[in-house]
């Protein structure tokens, strides 16, 4: 085997492995309290490896940052069909979010984000400036439908966001927060069904479910 596709196999390795161990000392004891030497203890490597990979703990948050984000966007969602029933298209979509909550990597993300941006707040205004950046899979949906004439709302983001926040009292905070078990499917299924239901009593016009 070539030399230097081992050392690079070692080298990824072991930055999976630091990221893998910041993740853990943030979520143990904060960002402000981690150091990098806790990090590298943990990690099982040297605390110049961490620094050959990350120049300071900042660096080593954004790049937890940008895993949530990437997690966060897992390939392209369906897009908004004019010929498909309205409930048929939103469970897809509540399912494949609910999908994605049910991680135990994304959660393990999220709280690692969500307990940096209490202890500061102008770290959690950039994370949310950066998750803002792009549209969620659901704003998009709900706009295009609205688009159509099937939605009757004048904000779809305000209408979006209610819909998240439908799923995520049940299927996100209650795990991030409060260590509750992830929904089985079939709860997640019950979940997705009542969601859309409420959802679309509230803003789909006749004749378009």
């Amino acid at each position: 085997m070539d030399p230097n596709v081992t050392h690079q196999r070692l080298t990824d390795r072991k930055r999976v492995a630091v990221i893998g161990a910041a993740i853990e000392e943030f979520l143990a004891a904060g960002f402000d309290a981690t150091s990098m030497d806790r990090i590298a203890a943990r990690a099982g490597v040297s605390k110049r490896t961490v620094y050959n990979h990350f120049p300071s703990k900042e660096t080593l948050f954004a790049e937890i940052l940008q895993q949530l984000w990437d997690a966060s966007h897992m390939g392209e969602a369906p897009a908004y069909r004019a010929d498909r029933p309205l409930r048929e298209q939103l469970l897809g979509l509540l399912l494949r979010k609910l999908m994605l909550m049910n991680d135990d990597a994304f959660l393990s993300l999220a709280r690692v984000a969500i307990a940096a941006g209490i202890h500061s707040p102008e770290r959690a205004r950039d994370m949310v400036a950066r998750l803002g950046e792009r549209e969620e899979d659901l704003t998009v949906w709900v706009r295009a439908a609205a688009a159509d004439g099937r939605l009757s709302t004048a904000d779809p983001v305000f209408a979006a966001q209610q819909l998240q926040g439908l799923v995520k009292a049940f299927a996100f905070w209650p795990q991030v927060t409060m260590g509750q078990p992830a929904l089985s499917q079939d709860e997640q299924q019950k979940l997705a069904d009542s969601t859309a239901d409420m959802f679309l009593a509230r803003y789909a016009l006749p004749a378009s479910g």
